[in-house]
């Protein structure tokens, strides 16, 4: 039984171990948007840009976001926010910032009253945002996002010096609650087993990236990859179009720049696990196979160190040492390029178990009903499959 301890302790911290330090040792090839080098020099032309920002029921946090977009300090842009049949404030709130007397660029806002069949709410949203806009280059953005004014600036930039079709900036997430903290934090540092951002821009690696909060791409690239319409019922719509651009040959890349985009993602630690719940089972591909082996990996990573160190007899901790050192290391190069904590690595187990049982929820749920209710529209699992 010794032998075992021995062998599982050491097993967990080499499986700790490789992606920690793949990431340690390649994770400064990805740029940052904050250094000087991405600062755009005076006189250098600017492509022309669309924002396309896609609300429903989004009344307390739409303001802020939309009139950080409407202050950016860039020289050719449209806002086009797309009011995707609110049952709250939103499409007021929109409607005021476009008809108000004030500096800035003003959205243009678009109302949906009816979503077409076979489409998803967001999808349609952002496809039909795009459709209305007429600059060179589109970000696509979520309705809780704020700016800071240089952003696009800077990325646009890193685009055309870059040559890239299709660029993703990872936001900066505000935590408030331990909770928010401890369950946002987990899914970052739990990347590094499966997402390797310096090799995005890679032509030959299959890795790809998306995210909601900043996803700007060249119009020439979204068109040629079909648009939106060749995604219309992905849940997960951000990253099948970061996969959609490197399936067609085009060049992806992914950047850090802490604070230039940032949100609150949820609130509190229930408010995470319901976004989870939201998305986890479409993440998986509605496999029921694959969330097993999700679940059956988290624990095992993220439970059974901390078990290991507190049970295991003797010097036979040794190892399980060793993956909790490695888990806090991986939480340290996390924070260097968002606001995770490195103490936060002691709620991992914690963060582990919450994890299981949200994407448990979320296949159970959907397994249960046969569909996923999505932007108060009900989707059959059929439908969402062939769609994926």
């Amino acid at each position: 039984m010794i032998m075992f301890f021995w062998f599982l302790g050491f097993l967990l911290a080499a499986m700790w171990l490789v992606p920690v330090l793949r990431f340690a040792m390649h994770g400064s090839k990805v740029a940052d948007l904050n250094q000087p080098e991405w600062q755009l020099p005076p006189g250098t032309p600017l492509p022309s840009l669309t924002i396309v920002v896609p609300a429903r029921n989004e009344q307390a946090e739409i303001e802020p976001a939309l009139r950080s977009l409407m202050q950016l300090n860039f020289p050719q842009y449209e806002i086009i926010a797309v009011d995707d049949r609110s049952t709250d404030a939103t499409g007021a709130i929109l409607d005021r910032l476009a008809a108000a007397p004030q500096s800035g660029q003003k959205p243009r806002v678009l109302h949906v009253r009816e979503l077409p069949a076979g489409w998803l709410g967001k999808t349609h949203a952002m496809w039909l945002g795009a459709r209305q806009g007429t600059g060179d280059y589109i970000l696509f953005t979520d309705a809780d996002c704020v700016f800071q004014p240089d952003t696009l600036r800077r990325a646009i930039y890193y685009a055309t010096r870059t040559a890239t079709d299709h660029l993703v900036l990872f936001p900066t997430v505000h935590m408030r609650t331990l909770g928010e903290s401890m369950m946002i934090a987990f899914p970052q540092v739990m990347s590094h087993f499966s997402l390797r951002p310096w090799k995005v821009r890679d032509p030959s690696a299959k890795d790809h990236i998306g995210v909601g909060a900043f996803n700007l791409v060249r119009r020439a690239a979204y068109e040629q990859i079909g648009a939106y319409e060749k995604l219309r019922l992905e849940v997960v719509d951000d990253i099948k179009l970061g996969e959609a651009v490197k399936l067609g040959g085009l060049r992806s890349d992914v950047v850090f720049g802490r604070d230039l985009v940032s949100l609150r993602w949820a609130v509190g630690a229930s408010g995470v696990v319901a976004n989870l719940e939201k998305n986890l089972f479409a993440f998986l591909r509605y496999r029921i196979s694959l969330v097993m082996a999700v679940c059956a990996t988290v624990f095992f990573l993220c439970v059974l160190p901390f078990a290991g160190l507190m049970f295991a007899p003797g010097w036979s901790r040794t190892g399980f040492a060793l993956a909790v050192g490695t888990i806090a290391w991986a939480y340290a190069l996390t924070a260097r390029y968002s606001s995770v904590a490195t103490p936060l690595f002691v709620t991992c187990p914690v963060a582990g178990i919450i994890f299981v049982f949200a994407t448990l929820q979320s296949a159970f749920i959907a397994l249960r009903d046969g569909a996923v209710t999505w932007r108060g529209t009900k989707y059959s699992l059929k439908e969402l499959k062939k769609g994926s």
